[in-house]
């Protein structure tokens, strides 16, 4: 039912174990934990047959190589139409020689072989978090095998799901050293984060560039400047427009244009190979490369940034990886991707060693006069195609941005049944189309736009290695010599492409750093008021004592239904419930204090979603739901959250009754005993006897009020879609049931009878006085401006709102 509530997400201040108001430490019960840990356990057992023994689902991840085709590999694939052009007409246009040509095509090869091949997919595909890939997903799995999260109101309970410990078990002691000192000292924490951010902004700046550059060569050939860029306009729109109807199907209708491009450029280059110069084969050789940067000297390390773009596009093989699987990205690009592109390269390098003059429009220029028009139309496609893989790895990001607490709140629709990694994010979809339409039409140069690029995929590459590097240390286990052998290797070669991309900064590579900047700055600004108010929230709880205080009235009237109070704490009692008390004479018999929160992990399995506690005493009636979802989980509304929460609890105080661990007579007023409730269990042994009803039910009393039901007939009947299944609960005949396990229950069922409320609260976040002009900057104007124009939480919540009651406060943090 419920899209994770961001706003409780950052908190910067280590957490001890969580206690309630008195001081009394956090107890977590996992009750049934057999039944609730069978079926995750199995699931990962298929998961890592899968994983050793792909030849298992060999259909499966064949369709899914399919699709990432058309998704993932456009972008790699269409680089042969301007490498050539990028290396020599800009950086190398007194050194057009054959032997140039040669070293220029061995660099291409060996690049394209140690970073797509080698690196990411033998190596960087297998870092994945439970299937997901991408800078968060590396940041996830380090967060849980050292403790450099940063995430607030996580439990120990948090670290018994099984999506948790995903990896090798057992500490190294050659990592141990490192890992203690990472753990104690918060900057290091902290500068890892924004490294995490620094590479997930570049991602995000390569979907505005790449569009926009694809966009462009879709549409020069052949035309003025004017029509090229009302047609590129064109093109770039259209391709934003199809995004909605999901990856699935935008895979399945670009794959067969990126297999038949792939198809057509193997043709060529193998024809070129043949017919002008078969004696190219001999520039496979790295000795090639020490011939070319000898003749060329400083001005090839320059060109390098024209080799990079032989590469760009390869991070997206990773952020994608939610979007398919580590085995169907690995078949696509070994079988195909890469042997078409290194014979179209070697082709196309063997023409121009006999066709010099040919260099500027290199790739069209080597294609056989026979099958022009027919490759300039599968080019043209191709070249449209090409930005989809960016587009996609960037609506991956956003969403695990998202559930850490880092980005403002987004409407996110999952596009497919059985791949849950697949979304489509409106609002980021339509704001990468209005950016990268104003960077085409600002600068209108692939030159200039291509040197920003170039920079952005390198970047974003080299933050890419170093959290590789910290995975294979924390979570692989290896050794740190082996692991600091794979950073300085590829962050040697990184190095010097980052270098020569650098050295383009005033022609083009200041865009992605603007870009870049940007979008940090909205992901620190949101970090840092969340961050800021959960602390408020936490060092202003409600103590228990006065609680206790009150008796079981709360110095108020109770009147009939539940009142769920939304909270980000996961324990104690928000400090809107006493504004609550203060400001209104009454309140509900039953509460619950719902904390619906985000924990590293990729899933939650539904068995473990749920954990329910007590605050205070039975009489009180009041008790504690947590939810748990993680970052990539499907966060929808299902129509029976309420009758699921009411079943939850039943079941909870029945197991209270027999369970020596969840009551105890010493500490009656104990905060913090958690119970995990299977849904599993829930179903094959109700505590309730529940008869279901679908429709608007005339036979059971929503609620006491004539004026409100009818509200409720109307606001359902304006709102069909959303109209839920209707549940009645009874209790079952059972002499032996304890009297006030019998009463408690039966509260509970009269109090869902009359109706649920759900209450949270508006908050409006404001500066100290004393803070300093950066600070109100930060908080007053920036913070409240991206909550202004976000997505509210009781409309990610999806909470009806014929039923919410909203409570004002202000912050002053």
């Amino acid at each position: 039912m419920y899209q994770d509530d961001i706003e409780r997400m950052q908190h910067n201040v280590e957490q001890p174990p969580p206690t309630s108001s008195d001081g009394v430490q956090e107890s977590i019960i996992t009750v049934g934990q057999e039944e609730q840990v069978e079926q995750p356990q199995l699931e990962r057992n298929k998961r890592k047959l899968a994983t050793k023994f792909p030849l298992v689902d060999i259909p499966r991840n064949l369709l899914l190589a399919y699709q990432s085709l058309g998704v993932v590999y456009g972008d790699l694939s269409t680089s042969p139409l301007y490498v050539f052009n990028s290396i020599f007409v800009e950086k190398l246009p007194h050194y057009q020689t054959p032997e140039t040509i040669f070293g220029a095509f061995s660099l291409i090869f060996w690049t394209i072989t140690l970073i797509p091949l080698l690196k990411y997919v033998l190596i960087v595909l297998s870092a994945d978090d439970n299937g997901e890939g991408g800078t968060f997903a590396l940041y996830s799995l380090l967060c849980r095998h050292a403790k450099f999260n940063q995430l607030p109101n996580q439990q120990a309970a948090d670290e018994e799901l099984s999506t948790y410990k995903y990896g090798f078990a057992g500490q190294s002691t050659s990592s141990s050293g490192l890992k203690r000192f990472l753990e104690k000292h918060k900057k290091s924490r902290t500068i890892l984060l924004i490294v995490v951010l620094l590479g997930a902004c570049m991602v995000i700046g390569d979907g505005i560039l790449t569009p926009a550059m694809s966009g462009i060569k879709a549409a020069a050939e052949h035309l003025s400047h004017g029509e090229v860029l009302v047609l590129s306009c064109l093109i770039m729109i259209g391709l934003f427009a199809l995004q909605h109807f999901g990856t699935h199907r935008v895979g399945f209708l670009f794959a067969p244009v990126v297999i038949i491009w792939l198809i057509t450029i193997f043709g060529i280059g193998l024809y070129n190979i043949i017919f002008w110069n078969p004696k190219i084969v001999h520039a496979l050789s790295p000795h090639y490369i020490i011939k070319f940067f000898r003749e060329t000297r400083k001005h090839g390390w320059i060109s390098l940034g024209g080799v990079l773009l032989s590469v760009a596009g390869t991070e997206a093989m990773f952020a994608d990886l939610g979007h398919f699987t580590s085995c169907s990205m690995r078949i696509a690009f070994s079988f195909l991707v890469y042997p078409c592109l290194v014979v179209q390269y070697m082709g196309q390098a063997a023409f121009l060693s006999k066709n010099l003059a040919s260099i500027p429009d290199s790739f069209y220029n080597s294609i056989p006069d026979i099958v022009y028009w027919p490759v300039f139309v599968i080019a043209t496609l191709a070249s449209i195609v090409a930005s989809q893989s960016i587009i996609t790895a960037t609506f991956s990001i956003v969403k695990q941005l998202n559930a850490l607490g880092c980005f403002p709140r987004v409407k996110i629709v999952h596009t497919s049944k059985h791949v849950k990694g697949q979304i489509y994010i409106p609002e980021i979809n339509w704001i990468l189309m209005i950016l990268t339409l104003s960077v085409a039409v600002g600068f209108q140069d692939t030159i200039f736009i291509g040197n920003a690029y170039g920079l952005a995929c390198i970047t974003s590459m080299f933050v890419t290695t170093f959290l590789t590097t910290l995975v294979m240390i924390f979570v692989w286990q290896r050794s740190i010599v082996l692991a600091t052998c794979f950073l300085l290797f590829f962050w040697f070669i990184e190095g010097v492409y980052l270098s020569s991309a650098f050295t383009k900064f005033p022609q083009g590579g200041w865009i992605s750093l603007v870009l870049a900047f940007v979008f940090l700055a909205v992901m620190f600004i949101w970090h840092y008021g969340t961050r800021k108010k959960y602390n408020f929230d936490l060092h202003n709880k409600v103590p228990l004592k006065w609680l206790l205080g009150m008796g079981p009235s709360l110095g108020i009237v109770r009147v009939p239904g539940i009142g769920l109070v939304y909270s980000e704490l996961a324990t104690g009692v928000p400090s809107i419930f006493s504004h609550f008390l203060t400001n209104l004479p009454a309140f509900h018999s039953v509460l619950v204090f719902l904390c619906v929160k985000s924990v590293p992990v990729p899933y939650v399995s539904p068995e473990e979603r749920f954990l329910i506690g007590r605050i205070c005493p039975r009489p009180y009636r009041m008790y504690r739901c947590i939810v748990r979802y993680g970052y990539k989980d499907i966060q929808r509304d299902d129509g029976d959250f309420e009758d699921l929460l009411i079943q939850s609890i039943a079941e909870f105080i029945q197991m209270e009754a027999v369970e020596p661990q969840l009551s105890s007579s010493e500490t009656p007023s104990l905060d913090g005993r958690m119970a995990v409730i299977s849904k599993k269990a829930l179903q094959s042994t109700s505590t309730l006897i529940i008869s279901e009803d679908f429709g608007m039910r005339d036979s059971i009393q929503s609620s006491k009020s004539l004026t409100l039901q009818s509200l409720r007939s109307a606001y359902a009947d304006e709102n069909p879609q959303i109209r839920r299944r209707q549940v009645r609960f009874q209790l079952p005949e059972n002499p032996g049931m304890d009297p006030a396990v019998k009463d408690e229950l039966r509260d509970l069922i009269q109090a869902k009878e009359a109706g649920v409320a759900y209450i949270m609260g508006h908050s409006y976040v404001k500066a100290r006085r004393s803070s300093s002009f950066l600070k109100k900057f930060v908080v007053d104007i920036g913070y409240s401006f991206l909550r202004k124009n976000c997505r509210g939480p009781s409309v990610v919540l999806n909470i009806p709102q014929i039923s919410l009651i909203e409570v004002g406060m202000i912050y002053h943090v």
